[in-house]
């Protein structure tokens, strides 16, 4: 990944931009411990209309459990998966939530320690071992974990949790119950996968991960086909045909890019190489150092952030090196194809250090000054658009801009041979800027993903974790928002109506945590196209703050 040479725009960072909070309350209720409740249970009360057309349920992933016996996680994400089913038929809820019975979880149960890292927390070797054998089980190369506690996906028809490593867990969606244990690197070459695969309109699942070796760093598309039309009867795993589609060298082996997710339109995959670098060698030292995972990580934007744009049905990569200056994303939004232009919609930042930051002592701040120091220190990500030009060669002139769509304010020039530099446009106006940025992007995606779109849906950051919900549409840039104060709304997830027309024909569900009033979470049915609210189910339980999570549609 070339350093950055090209002058850059002069621009604001993004959490300059966004306005400073005061008077934060804590988040130490958001991430507590619970307990799971295995059995469904019905909902205490039910306030508004929840709209009897809707049919399934409302799965949702996070960390739930924060410490065995006397030992604690360090981070946030190292929380033990606790999976969440909000089952809604005939206008009536009930909740339902499980541990996932992954290694690490019944590992751990059963020392009453921890003893499997995490991505914050190293674990520590056993106190009833002799010194010797403690000594040499730092040199050990851990084991990745299995607490698959980020998302829901989907393969073939079956379920799964996720994290980032080679490891998911297929799961019931119905009882929540914990099958087996996947590995990827026993189908493909690949030591890891995402939590946010994509899919095609044909039934195939596209993920990315990656490969090391002595040959260098590779990033891979991975590709696993729709389920056979005589499905096999055998309650098993079944990710048989998938491959890697192409392969991508990281601009520097030792020091190869982390990611969260990738685009995909109807025709492409974009990855994009970003400055949060991976560090190798300190990789193989962690364990050693007595350091965890979050340690090798490190925002360095000296480097420009690559996009490598890849044909998704010949696994073609392109020859032209589309670039921007440093920026840091998470999640995308989704991506289109315009008059030979790739358009692409994305949450991102100015600052890729955030991701260390979610440390629980962090998180359990007491209310007031402190945490409002920590609040305010935090990137914010912004919704931003960036524009490719598809087709680039020699005749193309260099130094102009070549987006030529109407409306896009988005610039991209060709710089050299072979080589494009690209500025965003802000998807946003001033207004989105009193609610923190935003995250969790989400969108009416059976219709819209890979295709021009017009609405999005996220949460909004005026506290560290998010406490808005956020309607944009992306062609006037207009907001429109729920918000109450001290209340934790969950990463909205779009329903469509059985007759919808319109992109925004349905509903909006979120799980909004109220941590003033104990055990009264509840489950938030917006309508979409209003943004107002239909109805709320409340749960006469505690739950924590989580991550991501689907709705399973049922017959």
């Amino acid at each position: 990944m070339s350093k950055t040479t090209e002058p850059q725009p002069h621009s604001v960072s993004s959490t300059l931009q966004c306005s400073q909070a005061s008077g934060l309350e804590s988040l130490a209720p958001l991430v507590s411990t619970v307990e799971e409740t295995p059995d469904p249970i019905s909902t205490t009360t039910i306030k508004g209309t929840i709209p009897t057309w809707i049919n399934g349920s409302l799965l949702r992933n996070g960390p739930g459990k924060f410490e065995f016996g006397t030992d604690r996680y360090t981070h946030w994400f190292d929380g033990m998966a606790l999976m969440h089913r909000f089952h809604i038929c005939d206008g009536r809820v009930t909740y339902s939530s499980r541990f996932l019975r992954s290694n690490s979880y019944v590992l751990n149960s059963e020392k009453n320690r921890i003893v499997v890292s995490e991505f914050g927390t190293l674990a520590t070797p056993d106190p009833c071992k002799n010194i010797f054998a403690r000594f040499f089980s730092w040199f050990q190369n851990p084991k990745a974990t299995d607490n698959a506690s980020v998302n829901f996906v989907k393969y073939k028809g079956d379920y799964y949790v996720s994290t980032e490593t080679n490891y998911m867990r297929r799961v019931d969606p119905q009882t929540l119950e914990t099958k087996e244990k996947v590995d990827w690197s026993e189908y493909i070459a690949v030591n890891s996968a995402t939590a946010h695969p994509h899919y095609d309109r044909e039934g195939a699942t596209y993920n990315m991960g990656n490969s090391y070796g002595k040959s260098g760093f590779f990033y891979n598309i991975i590709r696993v086909p729709p389920p056979e039309a005589k499905a096999s009867t055998e309650d098993s795993a079944d990710l048989t045909g998938a491959k890697v589609i192409c392969s991508i060298r990281a601009a520097e082996s030792r020091k190869p890019s982390y990611y969260h997710s990738f685009v995909m339109s109807e025709n492409y995959i974009v990855f994009i190489e970003q400055p949060i670098k991976l560090d190798l060698l300190k990789f193989m030292l962690y364990r050693v150092q007595g350091k965890s995972f979050n340690k090798i990580m490190s925002w360095e934007p000296q480097y420009e952030t690559i996009f490598h744009l890849v044909d998704r049905h010949t696994g073609k990569v392109s020859e032209v090196s589309y670039r921007a200056a440093p920026m840091f994303t998470l999640h995308q939004i989704n991506a289109f194809e315009d008059n030979g232009f790739l358009v692409m919609d994305m949450c991102c930042g100015d600052d890729g250090k955030v991701i260390g930051d979610f440390t629980l002592e962090n998180l359990r701040r007491e209310a007031g000054e402190d945490m409002d120091k920590f609040y305010n220190s935090l990137c914010r990500n912004l919704p931003r658009r960036y524009v490719l030009p598809l087709t680039v060669d020699d005749k193309t002139p260099l130094h102009q801009n070549l987006v030529t769509l109407n409306n896009y304010k988005a610039t991209a020039k060709k710089t050299k041979s072979g080589e494009v530099y690209m500025t965003h446009e802000e998807l946003y106006d001033d207004e989105l800027l009193q609610y923190g940025g935003l995250e969790f992007p989400q969108i009416n995606y059976d219709q819209s993903n890979g295709r021009p779109y017009r609405y999005f849906y996220s949460c909004g950051f005026g506290h560290v974790f998010g406490d808005s919900l956020l309607k944009m549409d992306v062609h006037t840039k207009e907001l429109k928002v729920w918000r109450y104060p001290g209340w934790y709304p969950s990463e909205p997830v779009f329903v469509a109506s059985p007759k919808a027309i319109e992109e925004d024909d349905g509903v909006v569900l979120s799980v909004v945590i109220t941590p003033r009033e104990e055990k009264s979470t509840f489950l938030l049915v917006l309508d979409a196209k209003s943004f107002t609210e239909l109805g709320r189910a409340e749960v006469p339980v505690n739950i924590p703050c989580g991550t991501h999570g689907v709705f399973n549609k049922m017959g």
